[in-house]
C-alpha cells in the first residue's frame, strides 16, 4: 500500500497559543464538573431532585461561558 503524502496545502490550521485557558473556558469547566457531582451525589442517595439541580448547573455552566465568550473572556470566533 502506497504511503499518502500530505500536502501543505491539507494541513490543518496552526491552533491557538491559549490552548483554550481562557476565562470563560475554566469557568465552564468548574461549573460542568461541579454539576456532574452534584448530579452523582443525587444519584448515590438516591435523591432525584439533586440530580436535577446537577443537571440544572450544566445548563447554567454553558450560558455563563457562552456569555463570557461573548465578553471577550474566551477565545475569539474566527
Amino acid at each position: 500500500m502506497p504511503a499518502s503524502k500530505i500536502e501543505p496545502h491539507n494541513l490543518p490550521d496552526v491552533a491557538p497559543k491559549n490552548h483554550g485557558s481562557t476565562l470563560a473556558g475554566w469557568v465552564t469547566n468548574g461549573l460542568i464538573v461541579l454539576g456532574a457531582l452534584v448530579a452523582a451525589i443525587g444519584f448515590m442517595i438516591p435523591l432525584f431532585p439533586l440530580v436535577w439541580v446537577g443537571a440544572g448547573v450544566f445548563v447554567v455552566a454553558l450560558a455563563v461561558g457562552a456569555t463570557l465568550r461573548a465578553l471577550g473572556f474566551g477565545q475569539p470566533l474566527k
